[in-house]
């Protein structure tokens, strides 16, 4: 499935979300709307596992299946954010361009919005012969500054 830009308008919030899912002409069946309601309110990177286990606690039936081909649906079309990890996908809520705190100690991964300065820029692309577009960095490190020694 390709993905299609219809908006550039960067998706900030749940209303956002639906708003672009409309303007792409998908459904937003029950099942979308939970999932997109449960990473808002989550905010925090979830495994489609994680997801179906939360909805189903909170009574909302959802079928496994629905779960991942939704999630599929969703981060194929820029509406939801999915990152490849050596145990698994996760999904997050914010899908325009932004950076990653990955901490060591609980696992977690945190976002950042943050603008490099052009001189920066500009020698990373003095140094690559390649115009930057857009970035994303990704930190590493402990929350609890006793597993950093």
């Amino acid at each position: 499935m390709q993905k299609q830009e219809i908006s550039t308008k960067p998706i900030r919030s749940l209303e956002d979300a639906l708003e672009q899912c409309q303007a792409l002409g998908m459904r937003v069946s029950r099942q979308r709307r939970f999932i997109l309601e449960l990473l808002w309110d989550a905010r925090e990177h979830l495994s489609a596992r994680e997801i179906y286990d939360r909805l189903n606690q909170q009574g909302k039936e959802i079928g496994h299946t629905s779960v991942y081909q939704n999630l599929e649906a969703l981060s194929s079309q820029g509406i939801i954010e999915c990152i490849e990890r050596c145990d698994g996908r996760l999904y997050g809520n914010i899908s325009d361009s932004h950076s990653h705190v990955n901490c060591l100690d609980t696992n977690q991964i945190l976002d950042v919005h943050l603008e490099l300065p052009e001189e920066f820029l500009r020698q990373v692309e003095e140094q690559t012969g390649v115009r930057i577009t857009d970035y994303s960095i990704n930190f590493y490190g402990y929350r609890n500054s006793q597993e950093s020694k």
